[in-house]
């Protein structure tokens, strides 16, 4: 008598430690987060060749932002605090909206340079989606949010809570903020 074994559907989400999502998500974590935290940096104390606040300021007046030294300073801390955030998984759908919500703003002031750099997308569109996938997979194991069981377990709908948190935000500096 043949013996058969339960075949798997294709799209079946895999039980148990997956080190190499972990791993993986590791890595897009530090990538995208310590990115974001030196040009927030840049913004915030100047460095890595950054121009500080003023001219952070001055680009956000120039763009149109109103209040724009406190932009420079929401932009500044943003980056830096979620990137930081992301890189180390902690409070990391959090973080994924703060960088979605910039990276949002980077694309409008952008948008008539095309896709490809220095002018362009492509760039924030690479950061954007970064943040996004690991707002919604969740930071992986390897991540400060094990070590909070709040946190520990991660949530599909608190990955979307935070995007469409990130979206919004986003969509009402642009529009309430910005002439």
């Amino acid at each position: 008598m043949p013996t058969s074994t339960p075949r798997r559907h294709a799209l079946a989400v895999a039980s148990g430690p997956q080190p190499g999502a972990d791993v993986g998500l590791l890595l897009l974590r530090l990538a995208v987060g310590l990115t974001m935290a030196a040009h927030g940096s840049q913004k915030l104390f100047g460095w890595f060749d950054g121009n500080g606040l003023d001219a952070t300021a001055a680009f956000f007046a120039s763009d149109g932002y109103k209040a724009a030294k406190t932009m420079a300073w929401v932009a500044a801390l943003t980056e830096t605090l979620c990137g930081l955030g992301l890189a180390i998984g902690l409070l990391t759908p959090l973080a994924g909206a703060g960088i979605l919500g910039i990276m949002l703003n980077a694309m409008a002031v952008k948008w008539g340079g095309g896709f490809f750099s220095p002018e362009g997308v492509e760039y924030d569109i690479v950061l954007l989606a970064g943040a996004v996938s690991v707002a919604l997979a969740g930071p992986g194991r390897l991540a400060a949010d094990e070590l909070l069981p709040v946190l520990r377990d991660h949530r599909f709908s608190r990955g979307v809570a935070a995007v469409v948190l990130g979206a919004v935000s986003a969509a009402f500096v642009l529009v309430v903020l910005r002439d």
